[in-house]
C-alpha cells in the first residue's frame, strides 16, 4: 500500500488551541486529486527543528512515505523553521518547487515574497513544504502537484495516479 504523510508543524495546533485547518485541508486536496488508493500517516507537531526533522526523517526513513507534504513554518518568525528542518534531512533540494509557490502566491498577495517554501528529496521521499493557510495551500499544491507523481517516479517511489478531471499531472512520454 502506498503511504503519504501530511505534517501540520503549528505550535498553537499542536497545544489544541486552535482546529488542525491547514493539515485537514491538504489531506481534503490529497484524497480530491489522488487516484491510487493510500494510507495517511498524519501529525501535528510544534514549531521545533529537532521534532520536524525527526518526524520527517520517521515518515520517510520508517513509514515509508513516497510524499511528505508538510503546511506551516515556512515564514520569516523566529519559529518558523519548517525550511531548515527540511534542508538538514534532505539529499537534494529542489528548488524550482519554492520559486514556482512563491510566483503563485504573488499573484495574491504581496507579502509571498516572505514565504520560504521548498522541496526535497530524502532517499524514496519526495517533502515539499507549503504555507499554513488553507486557500495558500491549495493555490501552491495545485501549482506544483503536476510534477509531483513524475519526481516520485525519478526517485524510485511507487506510481501515484489522480483524477484528471480535477488534477492533471505531467510525465514525459516514454
Amino acid at each position: 500500500m502506498i503511504r503519504l504523510g501530511v505534517l501540520n508543524i503549528s505550535d498553537r495546533a499542536s497545544a489544541g488551541v486552535y482546529a488542525d485547518t491547514p493539515g485537514q485541508a491538504c489531506v481534503a486536496l490529497l484524497r480530491e486529486w489522488i487516484e491510487t488508493p493510500f494510507d495517511l500517516d498524519y501529525k501535528i507537531i510544534p514549531d521545533e527543528r529537532a521534532r520536524i526533522e525527526a518526524e520527517l526523517c520517521r515518515m520517510a526513513d520508517e513509514s515509508g512515505c513516497c510524499l511528505v507534504v508538510t503546511t506551516g513554518g515556512t515564514g520569516p518568525a523566529p519559529r518558523d523553521v519548517t525550511p531548515e528542518a527540511t534542508a538538514a534531512v534532505c539529499e537534494k533540494m529542489l528548488p524550482g518547487f519554492g520559486e514556482l509557490m512563491r510566483a503563485t502566491s504573488l499573484k495574491f498577495v504581496p507579502t509571498a515574497i516572505l514565504s520560504r517554501q521548498t522541496a526535497g528529496v530524502r532517499a524514496r521521499t519526495l517533502i515539499v513544504n507549503l504555507p499554513g493557510r488553507p486557500k495558500a495551500i491549495r493555490e501552491n499544491l495545485e501549482a506544483v502537484f503536476p510534477a509531483n507523481p513524475y519526481c516520485v517516479d525519478l526517485i524510485g517511489g511507487p506510481r501515484l495516479e489522480t483524477n484528471p478531471t480535477v488534477m492533471k499531472i505531467f510525465r514525459p512520454p516514454s
